[in-house]
């Protein structure tokens, strides 16, 4: 029998286990490199790689040799300002073929970036295409140091069963933020949802409430300074928009797994409803299940999972 634990115990336990999985492959001074800045409006994206920086910052003293997005990546670019230390590939949930864009990228570092350790950084794993598992399973397995991390125990098995590498369960790096401080609501609820190609299907009716998804950017900062400087004020500025969008919320309804991950590190009442493979589910079940703030539900039992809220 498992018993609701409180947000900050749930949040320790994560940053925990992150600092773990981080010490693992850098320690003070190491020099690291970070690929495939999320360049686009999700919100979740931006809190992971602020979530990254963060800890690679505090564990190594430094800021990343090199930074990129998926297409602009330039090899001799990377070479010349990265001539050592571990390559890092961001998380999140883009490792198969849903999102074929980043999927091609971390292939091909994994196929022509052979002098150095890579590390994939938390990331669920979801392949539709059986032809899509074994090519990449061949990069992994040419490749002489490549460790892969993931979210949930699902990936893990995944991952165990296709690909010959070392695999690691771990939680999402956006908790590696912590506890997040919100301004005063202004309604009752909020429904964050997904309106993208992971939103899963159905007309099933749910409560009434702001309905909104967080795909769209407001005025962003200017290209100043380095690269990775301005990298960085492009997650906090998204990241602030959606801290905003979900303080708005009393409660909340979100199928979006970091308007979960957000909302517990603000402290937000809040019911999670699965994305369209699963993916919300299998991470709860790993870290976040018995949160005492959070409840988990198909769309049909939303209304009744925010009245188990109180």
């Amino acid at each position: 029998m498992t018993f609701p634990i409180p947000p900050a115990k749930a949040i320790a336990a994560q940053q925990a286990a992150l600092e773990r999985l981080y010490r693992a492959h850098v320690g003070p001074g190491d020099r690291y490199a970070l690929a495939d800045f999320p360049d686009h409006p999700n919100v979740g994206d931006s809190a992971i790689w602020l979530g990254e920086i963060a800890l690679l910052r505090r564990i190594t003293g430094r800021d990343p040799d090199h930074v990129a997005t998926w297409d602009g990546f330039d090899a001799a670019a990377f070479h010349a300002d990265s001539n050592g230390g571990v390559l890092f590939l961001h998380g999140g949930g883009n490792l198969g073929d849903i999102w074929p864009h980043h999927q091609a990228f971390r292939q091909r570092l994994v196929e022509t970036v052979r002098d150095r350790r890579i590390v994939q950084l938390p990331q669920s794993i979801h392949f539709r295409d059986p032809a899509a598992v074994e090519h990449f399973a061949a990069a992994v397995a040419a490749h002489p140091d490549f460790h892969l991390c993931v979210r949930d125990a699902r990936s893990r098995a995944f991952a165990e069963r296709h690909l010959r590498c070392p695999v690691t369960l771990a939680p999402d790096s956006a908790f590696a933020l912590g506890a997040l401080a919100r301004a005063a609501p202004d309604t009752g609820l909020l429904l964050l949802l997904r309106t993208d190609a992971e939103r899963a299907g159905g007309d099933v009716p749910l409560p009434d409430g702001l309905a909104c998804d967080w795909l769209a950017d407001d005025p962003l900062p200017q290209a100043m300074g380095d690269r990775a400087g301005h990298f960085e004020a492009l997650a906090e500025a998204r990241v602030r928009r959606g801290v905003a969008l979900l303080s708005r919320g009393r409660r909340i309804v979100t199928d979006r797994l970091h308007g979960h991950i957000l909302a517990t590190l603000l402290g937000i009442p809040h019911v999670a409803l699965d994305n369209d493979h699963g993916k919300i589910a299998a991470y709860a079940d790993a870290w976040t299940r018995d949160v005492s703030i959070a409840r988990f539900a198909d769309p049909a039992g939303a209304a009744a999972a925010l009245a188990a809220l109180g």
